[in-house]
């Protein structure tokens, strides 16, 4: 069977893991509330610790999040993982995230905002972005409106739209962290692609 009809192990268990602290988090309301507490990204004392910018990553606050957060990553995670490999696919979907919550809390802070992070959307707009800028030609079929736009021109209208909310505070939506984990994941290709790792 060819390897891009297969999910490779990197994108697989990052879908089981969050879906089972998912299920773990609606089936054991306690369990849930005590995930949330210690495991969710507080930028707020005393609940903050500075794990949390990596354990935020893996909780979702309901199922249509969860879902289309995994769906991205399925998506376009899986040509990333086979091609830059899974050791480094996870280094890179790990840094998007993590910077993601470091630009979105850094914000909060300044703005003195008490903020709860969760989800894995920074990281996905990182995988999205390296899918734009690896395969710029590759054609994205939108679901609203559904309509075909090649991949180059979907990242960069999806990131404008993603600043444009954040600058304007638009809904309860962490517009500053999609956009963190598009710039991390910007940054580390270049420097990889500087050190001969990959090349576009």
């Amino acid at each position: 069977m060819n390897r891009y009809f297969q999910t490779p192990p990197v994108v697989k268990n990052l879908v089981i893991v969050n879906a089972l602290i998912f299920l773990a988090m609606a089936l054991l309301p306690a369990w849930g509330r005590a995930i949330e507490h210690y495991c969710a990204l507080w930028v707020e004392r005393p609940f903050f610790h500075s794990y949390q910018f990596v354990t935020y990553m893996f909780l979702h606050a309901d199922f249509e999040h969860l879902f289309f957060n995994m769906f991205g990553l399925w998506m376009f995670g899986r040509t990333l993982e086979y091609e830059l490999g899974s050791k480094r696919f996870l280094v890179f979907y790990m840094v998007c995230g993590v910077g993601a919550a470091l630009i979105q809390a850094a914000i909060a802070w300044g703005l003195h905002e008490p903020m709860t992070l969760v989800g894995a959307s920074g990281a996905i707009m990182g995988v999205l972005l390296a899918f734009g800028v690896l395969h710029p030609n590759a054609v994205i079929m939108l679901l609203f409106p559904p309509i075909p736009m090649k991949a180059k021109w979907f990242v960069v209208v999806y990131g404008v739209i993603e600043l444009l909310l954040g600058w304007r505070g638009v809904g309860n939506v962490a517009h500053f962290a999609h956009v963190g984990g598009m710039l991390w994941g910007l940054l580390l290709l270049y420097w990889w692609r500087r050190r001969g790792v990959i090349r576009f």
